[in-house]
């Protein structure tokens, strides 16, 4: 069973939606529906699952429906039409108590401008969700300050937030939503208001506390480099409708649509391609010459070690990181990889 299942959702925002969405569903676009009933339709048809620990992204352009999907999850927004499921429970048979239960220990959300309380302290920022839960302060305290420091805000604890920085406000935003302990992590477009190198340093620092954490978080963005960084999985919208789920390296090397081709051909594929994707199997590298080869981790990205494979015009042996063989790569399709189209 996924962690989170989204099965036929639509949204449609108006005054009478339920009449529209008879349209919607025999294919009436987006445009079509705004022109002739005045109704805008957030979500078409959306369908995806996401997996127990990983990170999705889901992104789009400005109106795409990305940010609507997102706060579907905690029914901040109810659909038009459609279930959502978290851990098999459809989260729209949950009654007004039993909802603030499921907000209060299931999910927790970072939100783009940091939605801290201006008259409390970091510590007290921290420690909201923990008092809503009921603990006591002693230990929300605890648990606070051990969140704090792993987002490198020790010392911090008792500055208000007009004393901070705007990177230092989001980290708050992030120790925050890490102290309530929720195994979902909702973040939407978290980092879009920081500057590029405060934002890359906290893309840096979530990737690190995933992997000691294994939250399942679901990332809303409109940047494409950020969701290549962060994503196990990437989801597409386009006006409400879902048009591609892969993984990064299967988004840049087969986009679905010319929508996504035009989102991923400015990307640098060496960032991106790790060695295994393009590599040939064992059984398929019988004619590749072996007695110039050098040696590559099959989850390097090509960016590692694509110089010295030009420089040396040598091919490449791809190991696992106990050294056996996995296959092979010549140079020139290392090279072709990352032109084709």
């Amino acid at each position: 069973m996924s962690k989170i299942e989204i099965n036929n959702v639509y949204k449609i925002f108006g005054n009478n939606p339920k009449s529209v969405l008879p349209m919607v569903k025999e294919g009436s676009t987006k445009d079509e529906i705004l022109e002739k009933t005045g109704h805008t339709v957030g979500l078409d048809n959306v369908s995806l699952k996401i997996e127990e620990g990983e990170t999705f992204v889901c992104m789009g352009l400005s109106g795409s429906g990305k940010s609507t999907l997102i706060r579907h999850l905690n029914r901040l927004i109810d659909p038009t039409d459609g279930e959502i499921l978290v851990e098999g429970t459809n989260v729209m048979s949950l009654d007004k108590e039993k909802l603030i239960e499921f907000r209060r220990h299931k999910m927790s959300m970072v939100f783009q401008r940091f939605g801290l309380f201006p008259h409390k302290t970091v510590l007290q920022n921290v420690g909201y969700g923990l008092e809503m839960q009921g603990k006591a302060e002693n230990e929300r305290n605890k648990i606070s300050m051990e969140k704090i420091d792993a987002v490198g805000l020790n010392g911090f604890e008792n500055q208000y937030p007009n004393q901070l920085s705007g990177g230092m406000q989001q980290r708050v935003g992030l120790a925050r939503a890490l102290a309530t302990d929720t195994d979902i992590m909702l973040m939407d477009e978290a980092f879009s208001a920081l500057d590029p190198l405060i934002r890359s340093d906290m893309q840096k620092q979530l990737i690190d506390l995933q992997s000691e954490l294994k939250k399942t978080i679901v990332f809303i963005t409109h940047d494409l480099d950020e969701s290549l960084r962060l994503g196990d999985h990437i989801g597409i919208l386009n006006s409400g409708k879902l048009v591609q789920v892969g993984t990064p390296e299967e988004i840049i090397m087969h986009p679905a649509d010319d929508y996504v081709k035009a989102f991923v051909k400015d990307v640098n594929r060496a960032k991106v391609i790790k060695a295994k994707i393009i590599m040939k199997n064992l059984n398929e590298s019988e004619n590749i010459d072996k007695s110039n080869v050098i040696k590559v981790n099959e989850d390097q990205f090509i960016e590692e070690f694509l110089p010295q494979i030009v420089c040396s015009d040598s091919n490449c042996e791809v190991v696992d990181k106990n050294g056996n063989i996995k296959g092979y790569i010549t140079n020139q399709e290392l090279q072709s990889s990352l032109t084709k189209s």
